[in-house]
């Protein structure tokens, strides 16, 4: 059992913004940015090769409805990044497909940076996180 099953089946705490019946959508620990954002299918496929009808369906048609809500929770957002990894080569970490959602702001400096590589975690408390995932999750 991965990390992101651990989540999906509460043995492991997250600061989740959505959950359906497919998918659990919880912020990334590493915080690129405020709000980034995790959207993981609950049922465990690898990657994006393992993906059939019913979950492409389940976890790509969701992706659009969790970034608007993620945009609507913060005025100061202005663009999102949506990416997966997957494979090793690729960066893939954890083998558990997921969809990293990172807010982009008009001054982040990020565009000369790989998003998903940069870790923030130290600078956010439980409180900040479980603020960021309440109006992210108020949105929907």
């Amino acid at each position: 059992m991965d990390i992101f099953d651990k989540i999906i089946v509460g043995e492991i705490p997250s600061y989740k913004v959505y959950e359906d019946d497919d998918v659990v959508a919880f912020l990334d620990i590493s915080q690129v940015t405020p709000g980034h954002t995790l959207v993981v299918p609950k049922k465990h496929v690898d990657d994006i090769f393992d993906y059939d009808k019913d979950i492409s369906e389940a976890v790509l048609l969701k992706l659009p409805i969790i970034a608007r809500a993620i945009k609507a929770s913060d005025d100061d957002i202005t663009g999102i990044n949506i990416q997966s990894n997957n494979g090793t080569s690729a960066g893939q970490t954890v083998r558990h497909s997921h969809w990293h959602l990172i807010p982009r702001y008009d001054d982040d400096n990020l565009n000369d940076k790989l998003a998903p590589t940069i870790d923030n975690s130290a600078n956010f408390s439980a409180e900040q996180y479980q603020t960021i995932a309440d109006a992210i999750a108020s949105q929907f």
